[in-house]
């Protein structure tokens, strides 16, 4: 057997789980953008059993990275692309959930802050303290999204004892808040990320990003302030409409996030 650099014999961490940490690895690096490697030779760059990397590929496979049919070679997975409506009150948990892929968040800021911009966007004073929450969104264990969310701390403090992993947001801000949206507006561009931005959603170099700007508001009163830097080639925005009207039939929904 082959002795691999890539996985470490005396970790707790189980081989199988190693191997499909490190092939997600490698697919981010489009190591494989040509062909993805049969069986046979995953087993021999491993130095692995086959058992060992079917229960990797396996995982793969749940997690809508690779696809594989009985006797043939697991190749790449389409992505899967997540569509949001226009003008409605949209769940990105919920979309993503939708499509059968499973998703977590990383939190990278849990705190009571003041920020003045964004006071000034809800209505509020300068100085008053704002819950922050920024999030990495993860669809199949790829990043997805980079999420930031400000409410009055008045009202969303409950939410600093939330476990933000795979929860919804907007569930838990009416749950613990006894809040809920009613009406909002957002804004939608196109945007070149940052150096830091696109190596936190691992983004290919010629990949752009959306950038959207929510109001959300609860009965007449401007409630949330969000930010979401979301990938390109991952989301879609969709609209229906009455050709006599003109006008968007949303989907009047609120749950999740």
């Amino acid at each position: 057997m082959v002795m691999n650099a890539r996985i470490d014999r005396s970790s707790r961490i189980p081989l199988w789980r190693q191997i499909r940490d490190d092939i997600g690895t490698r697919i981010s690096r489009h190591e494989f953008a040509d062909a993805f490697p049969p069986e046979s030779r995953l087993q021999e760059e491993y130095g692995v059993s086959r058992q060992t990397i079917r229960q990797a590929l396996r995982q793969l496979r749940e997690d809508g990275v690779v696809t594989a049919q009985r006797g043939r070679t697991p190749r790449l997975a389409t992505p899967t692309e997540i569509e949001q409506p226009l003008g409605a009150l949209y769940s990105l948990f919920d979309s993503v959930r939708a499509t059968g892929i499973s998703q977590h968040s990383i939190v990278r800021e849990l705190a009571v802050t003041t920020d003045a911009t964004v006071a000034d966007r809800l209505g509020l004073d300068r100085t008053e303290p704002l819950l922050h929450l920024a999030r990495l969104r993860l669809a199949g264990d790829e990043p997805l999204a980079l999420d930031e969310v400000w409410l009055p701390a008045g009202i969303a403090h409950p939410l600093l004892d939330v476990d933000w992993h795979n929860t919804g947001f907007y569930e838990e801000l009416g749950r613990r808040c006894g809040v809920r949206l009613t009406s909002g507006e957002e804004h939608l561009r196109a945007v070149i990320p940052t150096a830091s931005d696109r190596a936190a959603l691992q983004l290919p170099r010629d990949t752009a990003v959306f950038a959207i700007d929510r109001l959300g508001i609860s009965h007449d009163r401007p409630l949330e302030w969000r930010h979401t830097l979301v990938r390109g080639d991952r989301f879609s925005m969709t609209a229906r409409f009455d050709a006599r009207s003109g006008y968007l039939l949303g989907i009047d929904s609120a749950r999740g996030d």
